[in-house]
């Protein structure tokens, strides 16, 4: 798939999907300052199948715009909601995408709210979780590379509905670097372990 047919495919996505009362997605913003080419290889994506993905109540429109176009790429999505617009907490619904992830029912989770912030801090609280905090294409790729991340925190209203489809499928194609990365996630891990004890 080529970025043409993928920016046509996102509009085709996004204006299919409008939330009643919300305001048009600005299609237009697809594309950033930044001219890197952040295309994976074929033979060198990452093989995931089943994705969790939740939000607050102000980024219930943006979830479904990207849980709509993971589908269109033969992603198994599971949403933990919310499902309307109706004032929730957001760590009930991070809590409930790390906890997919954490079991292995799904092999990476997505959430959503006003900053990222509070659902990064909720999802990682949750053991076996390295939730990252994504605002461009950059940290998503290093997410991945560096941290081996295994759930995405977006700041849902900082972005285009284009801009997090972009950044919700570049994160879960890009594998983890390994090699020299390995002993600093297993020091990661290792903090997770003592201050369980």
């Amino acid at each position: 798939m080529t970025n043409s047919d993928l920016k046509n495919l996102v509009r085709e996505v996004i204006r299919d999907i409008v939330t009643p009362g919300s305001k048009p997605v600005d299609t237009k913003a697809f594309s950033t300052p930044d001219t890197t080419d952040y295309s994976v290889k074929q033979n060198q994506k990452d093989q995931v199948k089943r994705v969790a993905i939740g939000s607050d109540h102000t980024t219930t429109g943006q979830k479904r715009i990207i849980k709509t176009y993971l589908e269109t790429l033969d992603y198994v999505v599971t949403d933990v909601g919310p499902q309307t617009t109706e004032r929730v907490d957001y760590p009930d619904f991070a809590v409930a995408v790390a906890r997919k992830v954490a079991s292995g029912e799904c092999d990476r989770g997505i959430m959503l709210d006003g900053a990222g912030i509070g659902s990064c801090m909720a999802c990682n609280k949750v053991r076996g979780i390295r939730a990252a905090l994504c605002y461009d294409l950059r940290t998503v790729m290093n997410s991945r590379e560096h941290n081996n991340a295994n759930v995405l925190t977006l700041g849902g209203p900082f972005h285009s509905g284009a801009e997090l489809c972009e950044m919700a499928k570049l994160w879960l194609e890009t594998r983890f670097g390994g090699a020299r990365h390995w002993p600093r996630i297993n020091k990661l891990m290792a903090i997770e372990r003592e201050e369980r004890k």
